[in-house]
């Protein structure tokens, strides 16, 4: 099988149409950006995923709340974010001018929804620039298809020109207006492989964060009822 040199390659790329050079440059462009946000994105789901599956695990093993809190890990950490959060707004229901019994009651719905806003905030984060990616998977190879197109419409207008059919005329036309096709799908085909693997991660992530949300949730109002049954006492 005969492979086109690259020196061919370069001058059909040259000598295409100013509209199949302006699609191709954009094609480009689209790959630039899309694979600086999934090297970005590998690095960023991997290192939260790691950290929310080991600072779970470590919350599990805790005996109490302070000391799972604690264990969590740091600020970078995705569930020290969200405890953060819930803890904030335990402190300000605490100091509330309003009565224990009322107050107690206010804390679960509380911690939910506050739990639950930090999970969505720290999901929006990781998401930030996928929807890109499933631009381009989508697109690119129509907008290449859109440059096929137009250089094989210059070609059959340049046959008309020169009134002639053969193959060595039609060939050169065809060849570089097909390249702006392989482009699109080499923008496509990793666009697409890498954001349904981010998907997949981030469906863990979330997961994971939702578990400690609930773990949270659970040991908190565990240590607050036992606790107003000690003062009671």
């Amino acid at each position: 099988m005969n492979v086109i040199p690259e020196s061919d390659m370069i001058s059909l790329l040259m000598g295409a149409t100013l509209a199949v050079k302006c699609v191709m440059l954009f094609l480009a462009l689209m790959s630039l950006w899309s694979w600086t946000i999934i090297f970005f994105k590998f690095f960023t789901i991997g290192t939260a995923r790691k950290r929310v599956i080991e600072g779970y695990d470590a919350f599990m093993a805790s005996d109490d709340l302070s000391s799972g809190l604690k264990a969590v890990g740091d600020e970078t950490s995705p569930l020290t974010r969200i405890s953060t959060l819930a803890v904030k707004e335990f402190r300000l229901l605490e100091r509330a001018d309003i009565n224990r019994d009322r107050k107690r009651l206010l804390v679960k719905d509380t911690l939910r929804r506050v739990l639950k806003q930090g999970v969505t905030k720290e999901m929006r984060t990781l998401t930030r620039n996928l929807p890109f990616l499933a631009t381009c998977a989508n697109a690119a190879p129509f907008i290449g298809l859109f440059g096929t197109v137009w250089g094989i419409m210059h070609s059959f207008h340049s046959i008309g020109l020169a009134q002639s059919a053969a193959l060595a005329t039609v060939a050169p036309g065809i060849s570089e207006a097909l390249i702006a096709t392989a482009i699109g799908l080499l923008v496509a085909i990793p666009a697409t492989i890498f954001y349904n693997y981010f998907l997949g991660k981030l469906n863990e992530v979330e997961s994971g964060m939702v578990d400690f949300a609930g773990a949270f949730l659970n040991r908190a109002e565990r240590e607050i009822t036992w606790s107003n049954k000690s003062e009671q006492r």
